[in-house]
């Protein structure tokens, strides 16, 4: 048996069993959400919002044990100090589907945006959520199908089914199941740690500003309907030049799905954002992105240059491209598999910078708030 420690709640689960089922010790949960009637002494709830809307507003750990079920519901976590544990990642899912294109209202010509996408959202510090799927359902490959001039076409494709605020720090991830296409996982600030689970998407699946360390994960690209040179991006980072980590990838899997050709997806690409000067709206300088894969397999779908360019508004209103070698922090160590050779356009760690990236370290600067979820020495 192996026992987890996630911020107050204790999962006890076995080896085999930790793939699909959850046995949720019941004596340290305050409130239950059900899609079915439950008989329990705890506050039952019929969705995950109304649950968390319930919870009493102060700063005490809050843990809330999400039975098996599907959960069609846009879900706002505001509260600090919060757990969400479901019942493993096939058996607890939360699933909406807005996209960047859609409508706010029928009668509204605004439209949602891709940062108000996110099938769930997280805004307050150490939140915690285990053990359950996260799913924009927005039909990305249906529209891709669909001809320019159809009627039906979408513009806005993207559809974020996480969403890590910049009103977050500390919020943990365990064994977490993340669905989508385009823009995946938003990690808009903050500092966040993934531990297993997956993340499946295409285009900039993985992007933001934050801190987000990456360990055990699957990371899954997803097949394109039209043929495509390169058919996605693994990141987009868009990290402040004064943060050091950005994205840190460490002992993950770099997968495909069927469909998925080989040399089609780059490891990210520099996103420098589109803000607001005392001179002028332009791509943001001090968006200096990082990317870093350590101990990490990748399949033969990784594209053999690694890293690519992306472009930015210049001052002068023109457009530029951002050089993935010199205007992005983006590096390896010891990739290993088809998809990780070793060349001038993927940068390397040295034996000793990589010292830096353990993650026992990394999550032991976020204090007496560190999540104890068994970070793997091995």
């Amino acid at each position: 048996m192996v026992r987890i420690l996630c911020i107050g709640v204790w999962l006890i689960f076995s080896l085999t069993a930790c793939k699909s089922t959850t046995a949720i010790n019941l004596l340290n949960v305050n409130a239950i959400v059900s899609s079915k009637r439950v008989h329990s002494d705890l506050p039952v709830y019929a969705s995950v919002q109304q649950a968390l809307d319930a919870a009493p507003q102060n700063e005490q750990s809050w843990r809330i044990a999400v039975y098996p079920g599907d959960y069609y519901e846009r879900v706002i976590i505001d509260r600090a100090n919060l757990t969400l544990v479901g019942a493993g990642m096939e058996n607890t899912r939360i699933i909406y589907g807005r996209y960047a294109g859609q409508k706010v209202s029928a009668d509204s010509d605004e439209t949602w945006g891709t940062f108000r996408t996110a099938t769930l959202e997280v805004n307050a510090k150490d939140v915690t959520l285990s053990h359950l799927t996260i799913e924009n359902s927005f039909d990305y490959p249906a529209n891709e199908l669909l001809d320019k001039v159809d009627s039906d076409k979408v513009n806005g494709e993207q559809a974020v089914a996480l969403k890590v605020s910049q009103l977050t720090d500390r919020s943990v991830f365990n064994q977490i199941r993340l669905l989508g296409y385009q823009d995946t996982l938003y990690v808009q600030g903050g500092r966040s740690y993934f531990k297993g689970g997956e993340i499946h998407g295409h285009v900039d699946f993985i992007f933001g500003n934050g801190n987000a360390l990456f360990e055990g994960v699957d990371i899954i690209s997803r097949a394109r309907m039209q043929p495509k040179k390169i058919t996605g991006y693994i990141t987009a980072p868009s990290t402040l030049i004064e943060n050091e980590y950005g994205l840190t990838f460490i002992r993950c899997r770099l997968l495909r799905e069927g469909g998925v050709p080989d040399n089609s997806v780059p490891l990210g690409r520099p996103w420098h954002p589109t803000t607001t000067f005392s001179d002028g709206r332009y791509a943001n300088p001090f968006a200096v992105g990082k990317s870093v894969f350590i101990d990490t397999f990748m399949d033969a779908h990784i594209s053999t240059v690694g890293w690519v360019s992306m472009g930015g508004t210049s001052k002068d209103g023109s457009r530029k491209q951002f050089n993935p070698l010199t205007e992005a922090r983006f590096f390896e160590y010891n990739s290993r598999g088809p998809g990780a050779p070793i060349n001038p356009q993927r940068p390397q760690l040295t034996k000793q910078s990589v010292k830096r990236y353990d993650p026992n370290k990394m999550i032991a600067e976020w204090g007496n708030k560190s999540p104890e979820v068994g970070i793997n020495k091995e």
